[in-house]
């Protein structure tokens, strides 16, 4: 296993904890990979951000998806000191990769945190990639990047690999053990040492791609197919509002032939279906072709907030009421149900779009946290919503926490004759219409 340069470590080194593995970034993808990594193998956790590293040396998540009892492992260690990654053979990078005001690639995290892992690696390390980029970049963006930093030579003093991730915020069921990891490396042999200290923690199966930028295009793609699904259900849903037909009446029809693939309408946002596509799009402009669907699909996406608001607002008028003096209750500001996550959320234009009519705009998320509400969407939450007599309540986010409280509570918020808008339809319109509320929903 003799390349020129230095030896590759064999899954030997890892199994025996001779040889500790690093994730670089702590977040929803980088903190489950870590402790799962922590029950076979000596893991070394390492996050820039001192107080989230702080946080989990007490044993507590401020996303919510590890309990306190599972942050806590003897082969496990948090740091924020860049310098131990030089301990470490095998060194998984899992920042974010968002996308910037003018929808390109916002590659400075990965760029930032390529440069790290290159200035503290050993000769011989293997660094692997599980953010979400368009094909290529682990070969021509990150490993020069690793390259300067370390003056050590790519494919023959180190070596890289991508192995996307596949993590679902608030999903108990799909964890990182059961969804089949996708692996790729720079040659066979680093590969199949991916592959051994991949399969050791997933027992759902290795998938061994071609090559990286198969792997990094398989991933991009992922997101994209479900962003264009739920894009043609969005646009089925403003085409059977037009109509007067209830679009989930009409999905329940259609779901009953056996290849109907089912999805529903709504916001999409966050860290994936709403911004994967656009690394996409981006590679195929770069390569000289127009991507029509995929970006069509986007636009619609965009453009459910201000829709869903516009609705709202017709259906106020409608009811005769004054804009200048109605209230309107938003019910969940995250971007999915049943997580804290703020990143790219939709609710925003929804909010923003009520604003725009000067409707006083009330919001209230039992998840979110108020910190980050102000930082990232200029909102102010609010702890209890009830008794606020409003025009309207938008149920933008069904947490479980919010349907739980029932139709009765949703409609303590609201006004006698209120509008109750049930974005994903979580409720049903005679739940709605028991509480003397009109209903609509996507």
């Amino acid at each position: 296993m003799h390349h020129r340069g230095f030896f590759l470590h064999t899954f030997e080194d890892f199994i025996s904890r001779r040889v500790p593995v690093a994730v670089v970034g702590l977040g929803y993808v980088g903190l489950p990979l870590a402790i799962h990594l922590g029950r076979h193998f000596k893991t070394i956790g390492f996050d820039i951000n001192s107080q989230r590293v702080r946080q989990l040396q007490a044993g507590y998540d401020d996303t919510r998806e590890m309990e306190g009892d599972e942050l806590s492992s003897p082969n496990l260690e948090y740091t924020d000191d860049p310098t131990t990654l030089a301990l470490c053979g095998l060194i998984i990078v899992a920042v974010p990769t968002p996308v910037d005001d003018h929808k390109n690639p916002d590659l400075t995290p990965l760029i930032a945190a390529s440069h790290t892992v290159g200035t503290h690696m050993s000769p011989g390390t293997i660094v692997v990639f599980e953010s979400t980029v368009y094909p290529g970049t682990s070969e021509h963006v990150c490993a020069p990047v690793l390259e300067k930093a370390s003056t050590l030579t790519c494919g023959r003093d180190f070596w890289i690999g991508y192995s996307p991730e596949r993590i679902n915020p608030g999903d108990k069921q799909h964890t990182i053990e059961h969804i089949v990891k996708v692996v790729s490396g720079q040659n066979s042999d680093v590969l199949d040492l991916l592959a051994d200290v991949y399969g050791t923690i997933v027992t759902a199966g290795i998938h061994k791609a071609r090559d990286i930028k198969t792997a990094e295009a398989a991933k991009v793609i992922e997101n994209t197919q479900r962003d264009l699904n739920i894009a043609l259900m969005n646009e089925l849903a403003i085409i059977f509002g037009r109509m007067g037909i209830d679009t989930l009446d009409v999905l329940d029809a259609a779901a009953t032939k056996w290849n109907f693939l089912r999805f529903t309408p709504g916001l999409v946002g966050g860290h994936c279906i709403g911004v994967d596509p656009y690394y996409l799009t981006y590679a195929a402009e770069k390569s000289g072709y127009i991507p029509h669907v995929i970006l069509a699909g986007r636009r619609i996406n965009d453009g459910m907030g201000k829709y869903v608001a516009e609705q709202t607002v017709k259906r106020l008028i409608k009811n005769g009421k004054d804009l200048s003096t109605s209230r309107v209750v938003v019910l969940g500001l995250t971007f999915k149900e049943n997580v804290s996550d703020l990143r790219n959320t939709r609710v925003v234009d929804i909010i923003q779009e009520f604003q725009s009519y000067g409707i006083e705009t009330i919001v209230h998320d039992p998840l979110a946290r108020p910190d980050e509400a102000q930082k990232y969407c200029q909102v102010e939450l609010v702890d209890d919503p009830t008794g606020r007599n409003a025009a309207a309540v938008v149920l933008a986010v069904p947490h479980k926490l919010t349907c739980d409280r029932g139709m009765a509570w949703i409609a303590s918020c609201a006004s006698q004759d209120g509008l109750f808008v049930d974005v994903k339809g979580a409720f049903s319109p005679a739940a709605a219409a028991a509480q003397n509320l009109s209903y609509w929903r996507l």
